[in-house]
């Protein structure tokens, strides 16, 4: 600040009053207080820490990360695929599609997961067996009900088509993301709607997508610990058989809660680089990808209105 600022009308100087920030201070001292008083009661809280390393390797535990990680991306996969079609339907100009596509969405987004996945291992209770007829006599399938639903599968179902209810809406407000000028300007150089939401409208839209379809994966990962209750062997029930051998009940659920930091960091980080990709087109400094120059075309054309 100049001098002659700090005199007034009079020529008094003014002193230089530095600005206390005592909220942050104080703030500050209670945040590290009740972190310290948290590492002591974990330094005094009867767990073997010395046993959890071991507990991370074990088979069982192996086999329980490996079915928790494929449930995920599996469920996950089918939700997408289940959802996009969905997502079309209540934007079709089919009545029908639409009503069809909506009470999907308000069904199999109301049910909670776990009661979905307990109807669904239960089904053999109302479906002894699952048929598929030929139309010309015998059968395509014809498997006992719970031959075919399983347990890994029941929970991959309610899973996964929970999931996609989501997924639908997620797509939808991707795709209302988009201008609607541009599709009306594919339309005036001759792109068929299937092209059009190809290479002009899913591109944009990925952007608005990809986020809230990254957190819902990382909630899918923690979400198949549900699975446990029907016996699917992934990181909980992998704790649970361990602790009931030796009784470490703290200690195992240790182990799988840092198996569980890992994926769902790794997972993070590949949701980071998703984002960073889609969404290169937007920061300074880097060249737009093929999509982003065709739309960017797209806008740039006069529009001409009946």
């Amino acid at each position: 600040m100049p001098e002659a600022d700090l005199r007034s009308r009079h020529g008094i100087e003014l002193p230089i009053v530095r600005l206390r920030h005592w909220g942050r201070w104080v703030s500050a001292v209670i945040i590290l207080a009740a972190l310290a008083g948290l590492g002591v009661l974990l330094a005094q809280a009867k767990i073997e820490y010395n046993s959890v390393p071991a507990f991370l390797w074990y088979r069982v535990m192996a086999v329980g990360l490996l079915n928790t990680v494929l449930l995920a991306v599996i469920s996950q996969a089918v939700a997408i695929v289940i959802g996009i079609v969905v997502a079309l339907m209540r934007r079709s100009a089919n009545p029908v599609a639409r009503v069809v596509a909506a009470v999907y969405v308000w069904l199999f987004r109301g049910l909670p997961v776990l009661l979905q996945i307990l109807l669904w291992f239960n089904l053999a209770l109302v479906f002894e067996f699952i048929s598929i007829p030929l139309p010309f006599g015998g059968y395509l399938v014809h498997e006992p009900t719970n031959v075919l639903v399983s347990a890994f599968v029941a929970a991959l179902l309610g899973l996964a088509l929970n999931e996609s209810a989501y997924m639908a809406e997620i797509v939808r407000a991707g795709l209302n993301s988009v201008d609607r000028g541009q599709t009306e300007a594919a339309k005036s150089i001759g792109m068929t709607p299937a092209a059009t939401l190809r290479r002009v409208v899913l591109p944009q839209a990925m952007r608005v997508i990809i986020p809230p379809t990254g957190n819902d994966f990382i909630n899918m990962l923690k979400g198949t610990s549900m699975a446990s209750v029907i016996g699917v062997t992934e990181l909980i029930h992998a704790a649970n058989n361990i602790s009931s051998n030796n009784l470490l009940v703290m200690e195992t659920l240790l182990a799988a809660a840092i198996w569980y930091m890992v994926v769902v960091t790794v997972a993070s980080i590949g949701q980071h680089y998703l984002e960073r990709a889609f969404g290169a087109a937007d920061r300074a400094g880097v060249a737009p990808g093929p999509w982003s120059r065709v739309g960017r075309a797209l806008r740039a054309m006069p529009l001409r209105r009946a």
